[in-house]
């Protein structure tokens, strides 16, 4: 009888990472499901993405870790670096005690192989050192410091021979904590500089590799196209597609931009912008964008735009450049349709030299917003020369049509017709929903509902249904705080509204509609940054006469007069036919004691809206904010006092 074959153990050498969220159980006390949201949001768009770019594969998560195994381990230990200076900027703007943070460590080991999963002390060291790194942190061992030392620039701490559970001999660790990682640019996590015959080479590579995605999120905000039908990419070059009803609708390649200036100071500028907008790309549902290896291959390269879109399958091309002019740094962009060659929008954005790090994130989200926009339109002008537009060609032509004319009955009742046309051409379509919901609610807030109850009561029925089809859709939230408020729901819509932020930190109509949320609760002071905000992202929106308007309501209710006339004559100048700004106005007029201003924008407001003749009717046109005690207290100290004196009448 034959021996039986020992059974024989598989064993690979592995680079491997663990890591874990620092105070999970803390963070979930306080808030389970905003803690769970904001952790799915880190995974789909940072942790993940940067795994898959640094050739990592998932072994196994558990609620509030995750093991991963690398064939290298310079990738390992520059996706761990790049995923903690990403997490700083993503949780910069909560308290330390609501921040998620995750603790990083990582070993190079010989591990047993089994199935998909792997084993042995290769990877225990890596849980323990996982264990030891501070929160925000990483902790590697001597044998990984041996490996990367050389090759990436990270000042990694000594912290001697450490006593670890369950394992034998003493591990040798070495630390990087949170604060030398917040202060490390994101360029440091790059290999070390060339020698110095190449250095002026890889300098300017380094730059336009890390402005490649910068206006790349502009596809943000309201809406992108899905990825049905989008080409495959391969990371050693572009892959072989034809432009045409093949490409998606907004897809993009943004190409490595220029240094103009060769200004070595810009490197952390740019490297920075580039991790905030390849962040925010990562959250728009549906879109297809080139990937940054596909389009790292044109670098230094004369390109031909149309033959760009013919070998990408895209319908557009993102370029632009950086140059230093004295003390002022210039970033120009322009937008280019691969199928015509034709400029589609272009833009500047200016900041001072010393000023970088605080102007990258405000030129990231303004690019995103301004860009989509610009998307936008130029995908709708193409869907209105289609005979057959499907549903959610229909969709995004009913979405462009709105930012047109956002406060004409007319263009309303338009986008509406589009979008329930959408909804018969796809009963099943969220964003079909949406749309109508937010049309319906929009015309119950400006008066232009002849059914208002009924109309609620249809918009909340179709966002009940799509947010129960998809509680990620940033829109429906919105849309939803926004009927909340107009249903007296106060609390309800504030909570909405902060969720939409949280999915889409530029969503510069979630920003508005919060505010005036918050204007409504009697909580001006809390409401300002929102407003404000709003109006620095998208200073050229045709909704920004109702962000000054917000403004100049808060200046107003906190007493604040000259701050309130001047953001009112903002919001008049923007929009003058909207009554209610010309009636603020009246009233920060005739706060500021300006009678015969008061008494003429007050005579302008009733020509707008006669029915607001009175302070009965002024409150009868506020429901909302007439229902709530704290923000009529500050009415009567403010509003009130200012409309008596431009001779508003009682009764």
């Amino acid at each position: 009888m034959q021996a039986a074959s020992p059974h024989r153990v598989d064993r690979r050498l592995a680079a491997i990472l663990a890591a874990d969220v620092a105070g999970y159980s803390r963070l979930m006390g306080q808030d389970e499901v905003g803690t769970l949201a904001r952790l799915r949001a880190h995974r789909r768009e940072l942790i993940d993405p940067k795994i898959a770019e640094h050739r990592g594969r998932i072994v196994k998560t558990t609620g509030d870790g995750i093991l991963i195994e690398f064939a290298s381990i310079v990738d390992a230990v520059r996706c761990a670096a790049e995923v903690q200076r990403a997490m700083v900027d993503r949780e910069f703007d909560r308290g330390e005690d609501r921040r998620i943070a995750f603790r990083i460590g990582i070993n190079l080991g010989d591990v047993i192989v089994e199935d998909d999963d792997i084993f042995g002390d290769g990877v225990n060291v890596a849980a323990r050192l996982e264990a030891l790194a501070e929160p925000g942190g990483i902790c590697i061992s001597g044998v990984v410091l041996e490996q990367v030392r050389d090759k990436l620039d990270l000042a990694f701490q000594d912290k001697g021979e450490q006593s670890v559970k369950n394992i034998a001999r003493p591990v040798h660790v070495y630390a990087l904590g949170p604060a030398e990682i917040a202060a490390t640019p994101l360029v440091a996590v790059q290999a070390r500089p060339e020698p110095a015959h190449r250095s002026a080479v890889r300098r300017h590579a380094v730059l336009a590799a890390s402005l490649v995605a910068m206006i790349g999120i502009g596809l943000s905000v309201w809406w992108v196209w899905p990825h049905a039908g989008s080409p495959p990419t391969s990371p050693n070059g572009p892959s072989a597609a034809v432009i045409g009803p093949a490409a998606p609708r907004l897809s993009i390649v943004v190409l490595p931009f220029l240094n103009l200036s060769h200004d070595p100071d810009q490197d952390y500028f740019v490297d920075s912008i580039t991790d905030d907008l390849t962040t925010d790309l990562s959250r728009i549902p549906d879109s297809f964008v080139i990937a940054r290896n596909t389009a790292f291959t044109y670098r230094g390269k004369t390109v031909d735009v149309k033959q760009i879109g013919h070998d990408l399958g895209v319908r557009y091309v993102l370029e632009g450049s950086v140059q230093r002019l004295g003390e002022q740094v210039e970033v120009n962009v322009q937008l280019i349709d691969a199928e015509t060659g034709g400029h589609v929008w272009a833009d500047r954005f200016d900041t001072d030299r010393t000023n970088l790090a605080k102007a990258q994130d405000e030129i990231t989200s303004r690019l995103a917003r301004t860009l989509h926009v610009a998307l936008l339109q130029s995908a709708s002008r193409q869907i209105a020369q289609e005979k057959n537009p499907d549903a959610r060609d229909l969709i995004m032509r009913g979405w462009a049509l709105g930012y047109s004319q956002p406060t004409s009955q007319a263009s309303r009742q338009e986008v509406q017709r589009v979008f329930e046309q959408a909804l018969e051409l796809d009963p099943g379509s969220v964003d079909a929903r949406v749309g109508i919901a937010h049309v319906l609610s929009a015309n119950v807030a400006s008066g232009f509902s002849k059914t208002p109850e009924q109309d609620k009561a249809r918009a909340q029925q179709l966002l009940v249904e799509a947010l129960e089809r998809n509680d990620d859709n940033v829109r429906a939230h919105v849309a939803m705080g926004m009927l909340r408020r107009y249903q007296d729901r106060l609390t309800e819509s504030q909570i909405e509204l902060e969720r939409a932020i949280a999915l889409d930190r530029n969503n510069t109509g979630a920003m508005n509609q919060l505010g005036w949320t918050l204007f409504t609760l009697g909580q001006p002071e809390a409401a300002l940054p929102y407003f404000q905000k709003a109006i620095r992202l998208d200073p050229q929106s045709n909704f920004v006469y109702s962000n000054y308007a917000g403004l100049g309501g808060c200046h107003l209710l906190l007493g604040h007069v000259d701050e309130a006339v001047d953001a009112l004559k903002r919001a008049h100048a923007a929009n003058p036919r909207m009554w209610y700004v010309t009636l603020f106005l009246a009233a920060a007029l005739g706060l500021r004691e300006n009678t015969d201003e008061a008494k003429a924008a007050l005579a302008e407001a009733l020509k707008l809206k006669p029915q607001v003749n009175s302070f009965a009717k002024v409150r009868a046109a506020f429901p909302d904010t007439s229902n709530n005690p704290r923000a009529v207290a500050l009415a009567e100290k403010t509003f009130d006092v200012g409309l008596r004196r431009a001779g508003l009448p009682d009764k």
